[in-house]
């Protein structure tokens, strides 16, 4: 680099801030820009504590080789973990009977918790909606106001083992698909897609939402199940996952290939079955038609993955990263279920016409879940149809997963990149390593409107924000003494 600046003569170097090249380019002097964050975000105690907690090979004994070692312990344990869709509960209660604990209606959501009063519109339209369709209200300002006086009560999903795409609520009677991984014995939950438009998880909540709903409970959940009960070893979510990525999807924002690779898993077993044919054409079109399908089932995937990485004391490897629409939200391995939350930024990318940024709502839901097990934003180089979608170009997303390995622990054999050569996605996020660098993982999210059952109005990406893992970290310091 210096060499070619010095080629024609005196040039300028900038490292850090860009704020300087632009005038210097215009005054017609060469200039090279490189990148460069100081550690900690700039903060002299964060930088300290990273120091101290950086690895020391010759000192076994040393705060950061104590979480080097962790962090092999959980990213073993995520590599080793599979992916199964074993069953679906028709009802989540059967699940889950704390939902009525004490006599209290509750409903879960996205993201870390949240009151009635701080809800984003969406969300508050999403438990408006769960409400009419457990027909705990008449009308949707009967339900507003049950929800304001405090009658129905609030989990986040997380907390039950489970995940929900962007206001993520899951009532009740509602079914639940059930993924599990045999490798460590653990179970994740997730819901059921709804397919596209004015749907429950953006807010909306009118007779046609709650009719949908009707249906995917009384036909399309049992339909897959009774495909599932002709499939002993049930359907390997994650051998879809990889076979996806060489397929064009990155399995967050785009789930074609994994949605047509389930229709295919489940095809079969359900038109050989004694289901009613016509509810079971029913059931498979409406997978064939909703190409993002398959997204709740990579959300379950990742979650069980997750799941067992989680509990490993001293580890600095981040489980779960939530957003409920006004705060995101992360877990670390070996911080136990504290939730490490900043703001949320709104996504930026392509818009659909008519609408624009500030027209957005800040990020929502809980599929980040994809980033932390190496989907999504980490690979985002596998799909170049996506990128298009989201506002880049192919060279963009390649370079999005390059910077990602600079932030995570391993990269995962089985998740195989074409456009990067077939290595390994980036797998693995280091608490440490996101401080240390100043590089934010990147997700890959639809945008919803700000106002509830407007919808989606876009794709694109956002970055998880630094004030999460500056405070995670700093636990990780008081947990080992360095703080």
């Amino acid at each position: 680099m210096k060499s070619d600046l010095l080629r024609d003569g005196l040039g300028v170097l900038n490292v850090g801030p860009e704020l300087f090249v632009d005038s210097v380019r215009a005054a017609g002097t060469p200039v090279a820009h490189v990148e460069w964050r100081p550690a900690g975000d700039g903060d002299p105690k964060l930088a300290w504590w990273l120091a101290q907690l950086a690895g020391d090979p010759g000192d076994p004994a040393a705060p950061g080789s104590r979480i080097d070692r962790a962090n092999r312990a959980a990213v073993e344990r995520m590599l080793a973990a599979r992916a199964v869709l074993a069953d679906v509960a028709l009802r989540a209660d059967e699940v889950w009977p704390e939902l009525w604990a004490n006599g209290r209606r509750t409903l879960t959501h996205a993201g870390a918790p949240i009151p009635w009063s701080r809800m984003c519109d969406p969300m508050r339209g999403t438990m408006i909606g769960a409400a009419l369709y457990e027909g705990w209200a008449k009308t949707a300002d009967e339900a507003a106001d049950r929800l304001a006086r405090g009658e129905m009560t609030f989990i986040p999903n997380h907390d039950l083992g489970a995940v929900g795409p962007m206001s993520g609520t899951i009532s009740p009677s509602m079914p639940l698909f059930v993924v599990r991984n045999p490798a460590a014995g653990n179970t994740a939950y997730c819901n059921f897609s709804e397919g596209i438009g004015r749907v429950l998880r953006f807010g909306a909540n009118g007779p046609e939402v709650i009719d949908r709903l009707k249906w995917i409970a009384s036909v399309l959940a049992p339909a897959i199940k009774t495909a599932l009960a002709a499939l002993p070893e049930g359907v390997d979510l994650k051998a879809i996952q990889s076979q996806a990525l060489l397929m064009g999807d990155e399995v967050h924002s785009r789930n074609a290939a994994a949605s047509a690779l389930f229709h295919m898993a489940i095809g079969g077993a359900l038109a050989g079955s004694d289901f009613d044919r016509a509810r079971a054409r029913a059931a498979l079109e409406f997978v064939a038609a909703n190409s993002q399908f398959f997204l709740n089932l990579s959300m379950a995937a990742s979650k069980a993955i997750m799941d067992a990485a989680h509990g490993v004391e001293h580890s600095s490897i981040v489980t779960a990263i939530a957003r409920n629409g006004v705060t995101t939200a992360i877990r670390v391995s070996g911080l136990g279920e504290r939730w490490f939350e900043a703001p949320s930024e709104t996504p930026i990318g392509l818009y659909f016409p008519g609408f624009g940024q500030e027209d957005a709502n800040a990020d929502l839901g809980d599929s980040a879940i994809c980033e932390t097990a190496g989907y999504g934003g980490q690979s985002l180089a596998a799909s170049p149809a996506l990128v298009q979608l989201v506002g880049g170009s192919v060279a963009e997303a390649i370079a999005y997963t390059r910077e990602m390995y600079h932030v995570t622990w391993t990269r995962n054999p089985v998740m195989s990149l074409p456009n990067l050569e077939f290595a390994g996605a980036p797998a693995g996020i280091d608490v440490r390593k996101v401080l240390d660098t100043g590089i934010r993982p990147v997700l890959t999210t639809g945008i919803a409107h700000r106002r509830a059952g407007v919808g989606q109005i876009g794709a694109g990406i956002v970055r998880a924000p630094l004030a999460c893992f500056a405070a995670a970290l700093a636990a990780l310091a008081e947990g080992l003494g360095v703080a």
